[in-house]
C-alpha cells in the first residue's frame, strides 16, 4: 500500500471518529437532545438542503452535465422507499409506526457518507494537497450528521443501543468503507460516474431535508425553529466557502 492509500484511509477514518464523537456526545446528553430534536431537525435540514444546492449539485453537474436525471432518481427513490416503509412496516406494525422518522434519514445520510468515501479516494489520488483541500469541509460536517442520525432513530422508537449501532454504521463507518471499496476501482471511476453518484446523493439529501425533516419539525411549532434552520444554512455556507478557499 502506498502513502496515498494510507493518507486517504486516515482522513476518512478521522471523519468516522468525528461522527462517532457526535453520537457519543448526544447519547450522553440524550434527555436534552430529545427535548430539542425539533431544533436539530431544522438545523440538519438547513445543512443538507443548502450543501446540496450550493456544492454537491454544481459539483455533480460540472463532472457530468447529464447527471440531473440521477438527482431525480435519488429524490424519488427515497420517496418510494419511504412510501414502502410506511405502508408495509409502520401501518402493519403499530408499535413501529414512527420507525420511518429515523430510517429514511439514516438511509440518505448513510448513502451520502458512503459516497464521501469515494471522494476521499479520488481527491487524494490527484495529490495530497488536493485531498486535504477537498476534505476539510467534509470532516467539519460529520459531527452534526452523527447527532441527527442518532436523535432521529431514537425519536423513531429505536432503543438507545439500536440507535447507537445503526447511527455508527450509517453515518460513521460508511465513510472509510466507501474509501476502501472505491480505492482499488479509482481507474474505473471517471468523472462522469462520480458526477452521477454525487447527483444521486444530493437527491437523497434534499428529500431527507425538505420533504422528511422540515414537515415533521413544522408540526411542533417550536419558537426558535427558524433560527435553527438559519443556523444550518449558515454552517453549510461556511463549509462550502472553506472548500473553495
Amino acid at each position: 500500500m502506498d502513502n496515498t492509500f494510507w493518507t486517504a484511509f486516515a482522513t476518512s477514518s478521522l471523519a468516522a471518529v468525528v461522527t462517532s464523537v457526535g453520537i457519543y456526545t448526544i447519547r450522553k446528553y440524550v434527555d436534552w437532545g430529545q427535548r430539542n430534536t425539533t431544533y436539530f431537525m431544522c438545523f440538519a435540514a438547513g445543512v443538507l438542503i443548502s450543501a446540496s444546492f450550493l456544492h454537491i449539485i454544481p459539483k455533480a453537474l460540472s463532472m457530468n452535465p447529464n447527471s440531473a436525471i440521477y438527482l431525480l432518481i435519488g429524490y424519488f427513490g427515497l420517496h418510494l422507499f419511504n412510501r414502502y416503509l410506511t405502508a408495509f412496516v409502520c401501518q402493519r406494525n403499530p408499535e413501529k409506526e414512527q420507525y420511518g422518522i429515523g430510517i429514511v434519514p439514516m438511509m440518505g445520510i448513510g448513502f451520502h457518507s458512503f459516497i464521501d468515501g469515494f471522494i476521499y479516494s479520488i481527491s487524494f489520488s490527484v495529490s495530497v494537497f488536493t485531498g486535504f483541500l477537498a476534505t476539510t469541509g467534509m470532516v467539519l460536517h460529520e459531527f452534526p450528521e452523527g447527532i441527527i442520525t442518532y436523535l432521529l432513530l431514537r425519536r423513531g422508537g429505536f432503543s438507545d443501543r439500536k440507535a447507537m449501532i445503526l447511527s455508527l454504521f450509517a453515518a460513521a463507518f460508511t465513510t472509510p468503507l466507501g474509501m476502501l471499496v472505491s480505492y482499488p476501482l479509482i481507474s474505473g471511476i471517471n468523472q462522469t460516474i462520480l458526477g452521477d453518484l454525487l447527483a444521486l446523493s444530493a437527491g437523497a439529501l434534499i428529500y431527507v431535508g425538505a420533504t422528511h425533516l422540515l414537515p415533521k419539525a413544522e408540526e411542533e411549532h417550536k419558537k426558535y425553529s427558524v433560527v435553527a434552520l438559519a443556523g444550518g444554512i449558515l454552517v453549510a455556507v461556511i463549509i462550502v466557502l472553506s472548500k473553495s478557499a
